[in-house]
């Protein structure tokens, strides 16, 4: 997984609570692989008409929020179903952060383990930066893991709260089985013992 440090890149702001995954990424794109990018795919049905045309009134295929790397969204964002390819779907677009008051449970835990960072702030202050990027002469954000900041246009700045165990999978680029396999002295140990005391269920030889 890749690290996580700092980001300054451009905002895009989403201002509809309540984005449920099924809007993120839709239902009929989850059989392929993830080798086949599912950023291709983001918010499919809101980005593009039936023919395939892209929707200029969206924000993503605005000029001014190309290359975004981080979302502004509302409260709630990323209810609905617990399918991971919503991360995946914003990932693979480029996104490394998305910053609202509020998480869907499961899209919050999700994001951790593909390396996407869930900045929760207060409402008042999502809104503000979403309305400072909206209609500032700038559009750039920048989110500072270590220091647990993120600044914005028109001076906006606040800090973010983060469980410290996150915050060190994030900027050590450790996903789940990079953690386990930090711990296999343990684990070899653990498998030592039962050895010693339970020979005959043959944990680490054979039988």
């Amino acid at each position: 997984m890749e690290k996580f440090k700092r980001i300054d890149a451009v905002g895009l702001p989403v201002a509809s609570p309540n984005v449920d995954t099924d809007q993120i990424i839709p239902a009929r794109y989850l059989w392929h692989p993830r080798s086949d990018g599912y950023g291709q795919w983001l918010f499919n049905d809101l980005r593009f008409s039936e023919d395939g045309k892209e929707k200029p009134g969206f924000v993503l295929n605005q000029a001014r929020y190309s290359g975004a790397k981080v979302l502004v969204g509302d409260r709630n964002f990323g209810c609905g179903s617990s399918r991971e390819h919503a991360v995946w779907a914003l990932y693979d677009h480029g996104f490394r952060v998305v910053i609202a008051p509020s998480f869907g449970d499961i899209f919050y835990n999700n994001s951790f383990k593909q390396g996407l960072l869930p900045v929760v702030l207060p409402e008042a202050e999502v809104t503000a930066l979403r309305e400072a990027i909206e209609r500032g002469n700038s559009t750039q954000v920048s989110v500072d893991l270590e220091a647990q900041t993120v600044t914005g246009p028109g001076g906006f700045t606040a800090r973010f709260q983060i469980a410290p165990f996150q915050k060190k999978k994030l900027l050590e680029g450790l996903d789940d089985i990079a953690l386990t396999l930090g711990l296999s002295d343990q684990i070899a140990a653990f498998e030592a013992g039962f050895d010693r005391e339970l020979p005959w269920l043959g944990v680490t030889q054979p039988r």
